[in-house]
């Protein structure tokens, strides 16, 4: 409040005296919500968890004048509210193109902002690994830097890595150190952050300082991990249990999406694995990875969560579904009585242009999604029953970074979808009103300008 208006309020809890009063308790619907009443004297915030309490204190915020040194003046109001969804997630890649830990802490100061509480972190993918694993130290003094600055001049230019600290390596990766500062940071926001290790494909990076883990063995020539090795799920399990020690979420992201299989019909291994196992096909090879890795996962008292890939050949028992290729994938996993993720790259794609005049635009993937567009989604398909809707557990946003290597770039990109991401994931579809929203967003913006929007940094600069 101090940012918008240069006041301090008072802030304290209980019930008496003036200012802004904080309470746990109250009669709100779900652990999330909150009431928030206005009187003449008194600002009273209440939640029957800190994290309805914090929510609360959000839209406090979102309602302070944003003007420097005038006298701050509410309505008497009383709002009850509450989440629609309990999953209200965000994911951003930082494999494309690495962000720092402060600026990934400006990220969740924007979810929190907006009520999000899930930061979905894209550590690994071929153009570079993230995270520090302490049994499989190449992963970040090798397979964390590459030669050029940025994805597409990497990607166009051989896709080779280089050794950390040499003259031509950019890159970067988080020390658990790092992930555990993160991760407090997040706790504080009521934001759990949910890690991705990416199996079996988008894996170049891991086959290239530990070739052994493919079905060549050979380095630069293969995208997927090699079934039939033992090693392969030694290696995914001790990185896995590094993994679960730094990060506290329930669900654990193991990818599961576009895996070429171009070796595994010839593959030795990968051959006698499937007969061993009578698998009929290279779609049960994947599944069969995928059904271990979850057993794995669970015995250690997480879940599986994959994008909707994971369903071809059989989808793993316990496992959810995060919908990307449109719904049809959420649609089948919720018929199957599996937890879904709404995502849908048609509604939720943020690395999407978001004008149809893309010469005015920074360089995109490609799509064309507008505000409108993201505001009108709505997550609980008709075709479903309602007693087949109850798996929907929530809606995420992603942005991809293939063209997106500099901070301001990824705001441009989100902002203002994101405020659009959470009307979808808090409010009731009768209660949306596209018209209405786009007033609210007027003020929002200046609100940007104050606490969320960074100005451009020198590297910033330096690549636009």
């Amino acid at each position: 409040i101090k940012d918008l208006t240069g006041k301090s309020l008072a802030v304290q809890a209980g019930t008496d005296g003036k200012g802004i009063i904080l309470q746990l308790g109250g009669n709100a619907e779900n652990p999330e919500g909150y009431q928030l009443k206005v009187t003449s004297d008194q600002v009273v915030i209440s939640g029957p968890t800190e994290a309805g309490v914090f929510y609360g204190i959000q839209t406090l915020r979102k309602s302070i004048p944003v003007a420097q040194g005038v006298d701050i003046a509410l309505p008497a109001v009383e709002i009850n509210d509450y989440p629609r969804f309990s999953y209200r997630g965000a994911h951003l890649d930082v494999s494309r193109h690495f962000f720092d830990k402060e600026f990934i802490k400006k990220q969740m100061d924007a979810l929190a902002y907006y009520k999000l509480n899930r930061l979905h972190l894209h550590l690994t993918d071929a153009a570079g690994w993230r995270i520090e694993i302490k049994k499989y130290p190449r992963l970040t003094e090798f397979a964390a830097w590459r030669e050029f600055p940025t994805w597409k001049e990497w990607w166009n230019n051989g896709r080779r890595y280089e050794e950390e600290g040499s003259k031509d390596a950019h890159g970067g990766y988080y020390t658990q150190d790092d992930i555990r500062e993160l991760v407090a940071y997040a706790q504080e926001r009521f934001i759990t952050v949910i890690p991705e290790i990416e199996m079996p494909a988008h894996s170049e990076e891991v086959l290239t300082a530990y070739p052994e883990l493919s079905c060549t063995h050979e380095p630069y020539k293969q995208a997927d991990f090699c079934v039939g090795n033992e090693k392969t799920f030694e290696f995914l399990e001790n990185v896995l249990t590094e993994v679960m020690e730094l990060f506290p979420s329930e669900y654990i992201h193991i990818g599961g999406d576009e895996a070429g299989k171009a070796s595994w019909p010839t593959c030795k291994l990968c051959q006698a694995r499937m007969k061993k196992e009578g698998l009929k096909d290279v779609n049960e090879l994947q599944s069969y990875l995928i059904h271990r890795i979850e057993v794995f996962l669970n015995a250690h008292g997480r879940k599986l969560l994959g994008w909707d890939e994971i369903l071809e050949g059989g989808l793993a028992p316990n496992a959810t579904v995060m919908s990307w290729r449109g719904e049809g994938g959420g649609i089948e996993a919720a018929k199957q009585k599996h937890d879904v993720i709404m995502s849908p790259n048609t509604y939720l794609y943020f690395d999407y242009y978001q004008s149809k005049d893309v010469e005015q635009e920074p360089e995109a993937i490609g799509g064309y999604l507008p505000l409108e567009r993201v505001y009108s989604y709505e997550p609980m398909p008709a075709s479903l029953t309602p007693e087949e809707q109850k798996y929907i557990k929530g809606v995420q946003a992603n942005l991809w970074t293939e063209y997106i290597p500099t901070f301001s770039q990824v705001e441009y990109m989100e902002l203002p979808r994101m405020a659009a991401l959470a009307d979808i994931q808090w409010t009731n579809p009768e209660h949306k009103d596209y018209q209405d929203f786009l007033q609210r967003l007027v003020r929002m913006v200046k609100i940007y300008d104050c606490l969320l929007y960074t100005s451009p940094s020198p590297r910033d600069k330096r690549q636009s």
